[in-house]
């Protein structure tokens, strides 16, 4: 009962700070390359939630050994992010809008996350 709890704890945090989530259970560092931990710091600088509290918990939540092919990285108009985004409710709308005018979710997503 308590792993449960500090589970769902350690959601609540991720969530509330903007960290992305990846093939991990939250439990212990999720090993991934240089050029992923990378990419995971620098999207940070668009986080809504505050760049301080995403990069906290990217540095809580990973560590640099090998890459992890897991790991949803993907690039769209120059920007390159990892992981599960954590949008906003104006960039969920954005994603919606953007998907209805036809363009693919992922892309939507990257583009309403980073381009305001």
């Amino acid at each position: 009962m308590r792993k449960i709890a500090a589970v769902v704890g350690l959601l609540v945090v991720m969530t509330a700070s903007g960290a992305t989530a990846a093939a991990g259970d939250g439990m212990q560092q999720h090993e991934v390359s240089q050029e992923q931990y990378d990419t995971l710091i620098a999207q940070c600088r668009y986080a809504d939630t505050g760049k301080g509290k995403c990069r906290a918990a990217v540095r809580e939540m990973y560590r640099v050994g090998k890459s992890d092919s897991t790991l949803d990285c993907r690039t769209y108009s120059g920007v390159s992010v990892c992981g599960t985004l954590r949008l906003s409710k104006t960039e969920r709308a954005c994603t919606r809008d953007s998907q209805a005018a036809g363009i693919p979710f992922r892309r939507a997503e990257v583009e309403c996350y980073a381009l305001p």
